[in-house]
């Protein structure tokens, strides 16, 4: 199964997903012309099959790269607004939904949103009940393109064309070309529709196709044919879409439409539970919540599809009560009822899908990898940036527990205590509660888990810059483009960090396990203060990446010269000691003095990063919440 999901992730990396779409649309596009034949090989037929079939195939390969065209064009000129609405995702059950049908509308894709809410699932970034609005809301987002579609506009489908094109030729800002390639996508997405329609008017008077079309009346054969055609080209516009042109000619009751949009309802799930696996169990649960709403809604109305229909055909529109709008209605109508309906039971499914899909026990991994990356939304720049500061935070994360166990040797060796009778009980008592082994993972040493997470965070180093060089690839704005290269010089330094405990602190344990003096009690204090001062940069580090918050990086760099002025004064105090010949700073002064050197270094290298982050980071966004254990 994880192989699976690799192949397609790979697949996506290589821009051929919307061949391979094409290809399996065509092909069972092919099927009916053929069964027809079959049928009525004895009948003499005044058209070509084969005619029909090319403009089907040609019409839906120009509808697919339309929305493709001006799904793109919508996600750029969105840009990182896409991170606040993302922010106003709160516990909110409303505001989810209305959130997730914005988003779906912009990206023209419940499939894709989905997709993102299982990567935000796995960062951490939402929890199930969040995410159910989401889903709710995608639905409804999605019915939107069927709306536009149903609109006769094919007549106007080449001046879109010509219009988008102009603007994204000749216009002279980025926002005018994407706007351009939005009103291109739809020119073209129409102008298929209309290749589609022409090719199909002589089926109105084909009298084996109109009682097939008869036949999908049968509400499992339409649910079959609607999930089937879905998962194939894994849009569910498209599906409406084919479905609206039949309906324009006449050849589609709604009767029979409807279980075909209950198929493509059910259809678009394949998608987010491809995307499901290899992911947490969360994210499971994510795929689980999607494919939950979809059959339970079918469900709920299969079974009075015939008054489902009166009442969309009782319902009198603005813009006119034809088959086609008809059709586009019954698919608004259906996903609406939906989200009002399951709405106010999210807790209720969030708990039923708990104990279907349990939590297993909880273990530490030692595997290295990656938590928050996603190729599958690489298309959505502003998003995969988020992704990638998510996977920094984390990085931070690792620092900081990095940071703290690293002092612990050089505090806690008991051969100066047991060796000095001055040390009270309660002294003692202190030093032996001091841990040993690693607070993650209890079967590691100190230095075992130092280790283990240098060799992440130098892992995550290599995959964060790849991944942010993939974002760099894509069309990205010039904003985007300056976070990337900023996140690329963050890591980097972040990774040095690292290296000034893994290389150069660690030599210095056993270097002070050679003296016969420990660090005098002053001393210690010291070491321990000035440790907490850099552990809090560096937690303000991981905040500012996991909030997407610049004034917290600004935070950081108004303390560099306080906690540089503290180095400089526990210098002074510590040469004061030597100066008055204190026997245990003059044996210690050396490993002293290098450790609270390399603590300075590493809260130089903190502000560094603060620096590059607010210089990098285009605008104030509101905070999200905090990312999950490494």
């Amino acid at each position: 199964m994880i192989r699976i999901k690799s192949i397609i992730k790979k697949l996506n990396e290589l821009n051929i997903s919307f061949s391979i779409k094409l290809f399996f649309g065509i092909f069972i596009l092919g099927f009916l012309p053929a069964s027809l034949m079959g049928a009525q090989a004895n009948n003499t037929v005044n058209f070509s099959w084969t005619n029909i079939v090319i403009g089907i195939a040609g019409g839906l390969a120009f509808f697919l790269y339309g929305m493709e065209k001006m799904s793109d064009g919508m996600k750029n000129t969105a840009g990182n607004k896409m991170r606040s609405i993302l922010a106003s995702l709160t516990k909110n059950r409303i505001i989810a939904l209305f959130v997730g049908a914005f988003v779906t509308m912009i990206i023209q894709s419940s499939s894709a949103t989905t997709v993102m809410l299982v990567s935000f699932v796995q960062a951490g970034l939402l929890n199930l009940v969040q995410c159910m609005g989401v889903i709710l809301g995608a639905d409804i987002g999605t019915t939107i393109t069927a709306q536009m579609i149903a609109f006769k506009l094919t007549d106007y489908a080449l001046l879109m064309v010509a219009i988008g094109f102009l603007l994204k030729m000749f216009g002279k800002t980025k926002n005018i070309k994407d706007i351009g390639d939005i009103v291109l996508g739809f020119g073209i997405l129409f102008f298929g529709m209309k290749l589609m329609s022409d090719v199909m008017k002589p089926l109105r008077t084909y009298a084996p196709f109109i009682d097939l079309m008869k036949d999908l009346e049968n509400p499992f054969m339409g649910i079959l044919i609607g999930a089937a055609f879905t998962a194939v080209v894994q849009s569910s516009s498209a599906t409406t879409g084919v479905l609206i042109v039949l309906a324009q000619q006449g050849l589609v009751s709604l009767e029979a439409g409807i279980p075909i949009i209950f198929g493509a309802n059910i259809g678009t799930c394949v998608t987010a539970a491809l995307a499901g696996i290899g992911a947490s169990r969360e994210a499971k649960r994510v795929a689980i919540a999607h494919i939950m709403f979809k059959v339970a809604g079918v469900c709920l109305f299969i079974f009075w599809i015939p008054q489902f229909a009166e009442i969309i055909k009782s319902i009198a529109f603005k813009f006119g009560s034809g088959p086609a709008r008809q059709i586009a209605n019954a698919h608004t109508i259906f996903n609406i009822s939906l989200g009002l309906f399951f709405l106010p039971f999210t807790p209720l499914f969030a708990k039923l899908i708990y104990f279907i899909f349990p939590e297993k026990e909880k273990k530490k991994s030692l595997i290295i990898t990656t938590l928050h990356l996603d190729n599958a939304i690489l298309d959505t720049p502003a998003l995969s940036i988020d992704l990638a500061r998510s996977e920094i935070s984390r990085v931070a994360k690792l620092l900081g527990r990095m940071l703290t166990s690293i002092l612990i040797p050089f505090i806690s060796d008991k051969k100066y205590i047991q060796g000095n009778p001055k040390k009270d009980e309660d002294t003692l008592h202190l030093i032996k509660e001091i841990p040993t082994r690693d607070q993650i993972f209890p079967d590691l040493t100190l230095i075992e888990g130092i280790d283990l997470r240098e060799s992440k965070i130098d892992f995550l180093e290599e995959e964060i810059t790849t991944y942010l060089t993939k974002i760099a690839r894509r069309d990205i704005t010039k904003d985007q483009a300056k976070e990337v290269f900023g996140m690329v010089s963050i890591v980097k330094d972040m990774e040095s960090m690292g290296d000034i405990i893994h290389r150069n602190m660690i030599p210095l344990i056993a270097k002070k396990k050679e003296l016969l003096y420990d660090f005098c009690e002053e001393g210690k204090e010291e070491l321990l203060i000035y440790q907490s001062k850099v552990l809090k940069q560096i937690e303000l580090l991981r905040i500012a990446f996991s909030t997407f918050n610049p004034d917290v990086a600004y935070s950081i760099m108004n303390k560099e010269r306080k906690y540089l002025d503290l180095e400089s004064k526990y210098r002074t105090t510590h040469l004061k000691r030597i100066i008055s010949k204190k026997r245990e700073s003059i044996e210690t002064s050396e490993i002293h003095m290098e450790l609270m050197d390399l603590m300075k270094q590493i809260l130089l290298y903190s502000a560094n990063i603060a620096q590059t982050y607010v210089g990098s980071i285009p605008e104030k966004d509101e905070n999200l919440s905090n990312i999950s254990e490494d």
